[in-house]
C-alpha cells in the first residue's frame, strides 16, 4: 500500500479518535428522560422550566395518591438543565404527596433563588401556612382535577380569594370538557389562572376545540396563561414532530404570547413505560414560536412576571 495511503488512513483514525471524546462530553444521559443529546434550540439567558416536579422517598406518599414514581431528585434534575440549557425552574407540587408540600418545600430550599414553586393546599390552610410558603418561594396553589383526590373545582373560588391576596395564581390541571363547563368561574376569578398542558386539546378537534378557544379568550383578556407543555400526554403522531400539536400550540401563542410559559413536566409521571426526550420537548418551540423574540418572551419574559422572578 502506497505510503501516501497509510498517512491519509492515519489521519483519519487520529482525527475519529480524537473526536469521539467530544461528542461523549456533549451527550447526557438524564434520569427520566429518554436520548442523550442535547436540545439543538439555544436557550436565552434565564430560560425557565416552568412546570416539573421533584419525588424523593424521603417523604411520605399520600395514601390516595395514584401516581407514585421513583426518585426524582433535585440533582436529577439539574443534570437536565445541563442538557436542555434552562436555569431557572417551578417546581409543581405533585398528586403524589397530597397536600403534604414538603417534598417541594426542601426542593426550593435546595434550589435557591432560581426557582420558584406551587403548591397543593385544600380549604383548611390556615392564614399562617400560606405567609410561610409564601417566603418559601410559593407563587401559586395547584387544582389537580385529572389525578383527583387532594382538591375539587368548588375549592378554587374560595381559595382563589385567598392566594389573590398574596399576588399568587391558581394553577389549574383538568381535561377539556371540565374547563369548558367551568367557564364562567375562569372569568370570575379574583387572580390569574393559569391552565397546565395546553388544556389536553384532543384530534380530531385541535386548534379548533372549544378549549382552545376559551384559554385563548381568557389568555387575550388578561386572565389567564397557558403552559405549552405536556404535548406527549394527547399526542396521537407523537414524537418527533408531535406535529398534531403544532397547531394548537401556534393558535396560543398568536392569541397571546405574552400570556405562554414553557413546562418540561419533568420526570413525565404520566409515562409508565418510554419516558419523552426532553432535548425533543425543548426543540419543539423552535416550529412553534420561529421568532427569537417571542421565544425569549416565553421562556424569560413571562415567567419573571407571573413568578416574580429579578428582571
Amino acid at each position: 500500500m502506497p505510503a501516501r495511503m497509510w498517512k491519509r488512513r492515519a489521519v483519519m483514525a487520529a482525527a475519529a479518535a480524537s473526536a469521539a471524546p467530544v461528542r461523549e462530553a456533549f451527550a447526557q444521559a438524564v434520569k427520566w428522560s429518554s436520548g442523550t443529546e442535547r436540545a439543538s434550540l439555544p436557550a436565552p439567558t434565564n430560560a425557565t422550566d416552568c412546570h416539573h416536579h421533584i419525588y424523593d422517598s424521603r417523604f411520605p406518599i399520600d395514601p390516595k395518591a395514584t401516581l407514585r414514581p421513583g426518585d426524582a431528585t433535585v440533582a436529577d434534575y439539574r443534570a437536565l438543565q445541563r442538557r436542555i440549557g434552562t436555569t431557572r425552574n417551578v417546581v409543581v407540587q405533585p398528586s403524589t404527596y397530597g397536600t403534604d408540600n414538603r417534598c417541594m418545600l426542601d426542593a426550593l430550599a435546595q434550589f435557591g433563588a432560581a426557582a420558584r414553586g406551587v403548591a397543593v393546599v385544600d380549604t383548611s390552610v390556615s392564614d399562617d401556612e400560606l405567609a410561610r410558603l409564601n417566603a418559601a418561594g410559593v407563587r401559586g396553589i395547584r387544582f389537580n382535577l385529572v389525578q383527583t383526590g387532594a382538591t375539587t373545582v368548588e375549592m378554587v373560588a374560595p381559595l382563589a380569594a385567598r392566594v389573590g391576596k398574596l399576588g399568587w395564581h391558581v394553577q389549574i390541571h383538568a381535561l377539556p370538557t371540565l374547563i369548558v363547563a367551568n367557564a364562567a368561574l375562569w372569568r370570575g376569578l379574583p387572580c390569574q389562572a393559569v391552565f397546565d398542558h395546553m388544556g389536553h386539546p384532543h384530534e380530531p378537534g385541535g386548534a379548533s376545540d372549544p378549549v382552545v378557544g376559551l384559554l385563548c379568550e381568557l389568555a387575550r383578556d388578561g386572565r389567564a396563561w397557558v403552559k405549552l407543555s405536556g404535548v406527549y400526554m394527547d399526542s396521537k403522531v407523537g414524537p418527533p414532530t408531535y406535529a398534531d400539536c403544532t397547531a394548537v400550540a401556534r393558535a396560543y401563542i398568536a392569541a397571546a404570547p405574552a400570556r405562554m410559559v414553557w413546562g418540561s413536566d419533568w420526570p413525565h409521571p404520566t409515562e409508565k413505560t418510554t419516558k419523552p426526550d426532553d432535548a425533543i420537548l425543548f426543540d419543539l418551540l423552535g416550529r412553534w414560536a420561529p421568532d427569537a423574540d417571542v421565544r425569549t418572551r416565553i421562556l424569560v419574559d413571562n415567567p419573571a412576571r407571573l413568578y416574580g422572578f429579578a428582571a
